[in-house]
């Protein structure tokens, strides 16, 4: 069974080719779904070692619906990874009415040309997955990465059997959110080819706690993207002129 394991870090990715996983999903910050990593650390990971790493293009959290500006930047990070050399793409565009937006993933996975392309979880948020799934098909998209629309992938295997079922192996369905030690042995049970996971531990690295927080819990409620206002930005500077 092909092990995929979603790396945050280099020491991630280290530790996911040492221990003889399959390949990396390279990406930072597990906390909101995972976000494209910085160009450098990339380039480290390729460079330095030899696991086949898919490199995570999602330029920020909040949905998956981009602007203009992000869809380039998502395009412009691609080109990046296929000029390293990467093994794979991990993306996906959704409309505001969360379906797959045929045209902008088609975009992507043109812009990956020789590369492996999957469609990330993103596929989670649809409302229609059989007729979602056909989408992907005709787009030859060579993975699909899904949690069966539930929190993890245990509780949604029922519906990751009926995606395999209906793919007919024109896609590939690869389970992935929840899984540990303790389940991952059911997934190759149901047939399944291919898991996702981060095998993560945490550690605590600071010695005590600081006395102001650099986490806010205002941007971290779902569907929530935080950006500059021009509007605010002019009052201020006429404040302070």
């Amino acid at each position: 069974m092909i092990i995929e394991i979603c790396a945050n870090s280099f020491a991630s990715a280290q530790a996911a080719q040492l221990s003889g996983a399959d390949r990396i999903e390279l990406c930072t910050e597990l906390s909101v779904g995972g976000l494209t990593s910085s160009h450098g650390l990339i380039e480290k990971v390729v460079k330095e070692l030899n696991i086949p790493t898919y490199v995570l293009i999602r330029p920020r959290s909040g949905n998956f619906t981009y602007s203009e500006d992000e869809f380039n930047v998502m395009l412009r990070d691609i080109a990046f990874c296929k000029k390293l050399g990467c093994a794979g793409i991990v993306s996906g565009f959704l409309t505001s009415e969360n379906k797959i937006d045929f045209k902008r993933t088609e975009q992507l996975v043109d812009a990956s040309e020789g590369l492996e392309f999957t469609f990330h979880r993103a596929f989670d948020w649809v409302e229609n997955p059989l007729e979602e799934l056909q989408k992907l098909i005709d787009l030859k998209v060579n993975r699909l990465l899904s949690s069966g629309q539930k929190p993890s992938a245990i509780e949604g295997i029922s519906l990751l059997k009926e995606l395999r079922n209906t793919s007919k192996e024109k896609i590939e369905i690869m389970p992935g959110g929840g899984i540990n030690l303790e389940n991952a042995l059911k997934l190759k049970e149901a047939g399944f080819k291919s898991i996702h996971l981060s095998a993560t531990i945490k550690k605590q690295v600071l010695k005590q706690k600081p006395k102001v927080s650099m986490h806010s819990d205002a941007f971290f409620e779902e569907g929530i993207v935080a950006t500059s206002n021009a509007e605010i930005i002019q009052k201020i500077k006429a404040l302070l002129a």
